[in-house]
């Protein structure tokens, strides 16, 4: 054998296979690799949106979370301011309730006085008649001089 034409028969075969690799085996592969990339790109890109995303939502929970503590600490100013108006309403109610406490507990001390008079005055009128009855010596009738008792009782 010849080493020229084996070395042609060779680069013959060499050529026809890089031809046939290059027209059958090499664009499915070029376009494999390409979906590959471009898989991996939208990934990456996913991933980036992700990101963001995950950064704007972190950001909108503090600022969910920075509202609701304002609108808990105005909840609790409200919830104390009307504790106080409570608080105050109750004084004034109470302050309300003694003062008419008292004016009654003075009513009746002035009736309580009338009515000691009164007695008083009966009391009185009574000794007056056993007072008067002894100095007689003879009873003097309550009914018959009823006029006289209603008099010294009015003066006195």
């Amino acid at each position: 054998m010849n080493i020229n034409a084996t070395l042609i028969g060779q680069m013959i075969a060499f050529i026809v296979f890089v031809w046939f690799c290059m027209k059958f085996v090499w664009p499915p592969l070029t376009r494999i690799l390409e979906e590959r990339k471009k898989t991996i790109a939208d990934g990456l890109a996913a991933a980036e949106r992700g990101k963001r995303e995950h950064e704007l939502a972190e950001k909108r929970a503090l600022e969910t979370l920075k509202k609701a503590k304002q609108d808990a600490a105005e909840i609790v100013a409200i919830a104390e301011k009307r504790a106080a108006e409570v608080a105050d309403e109750a004084k004034h109610q109470a302050k309300t309730e003694a003062e008419r406490i008292v004016a009654a507990a003075k009513a009746d001390i002035d009736q309580e006085v009338v009515r000691a008079k009164e007695a008083l005055r009966a009391a009185v009128a009574e000794l007056a008649v056993a007072g008067a009855a002894r100095i007689l010596e003879k009873e003097v009738d309550a009914k018959s001089h009823a006029r006289l008792l209603e008099t010294v009782a009015a003066k006195l």
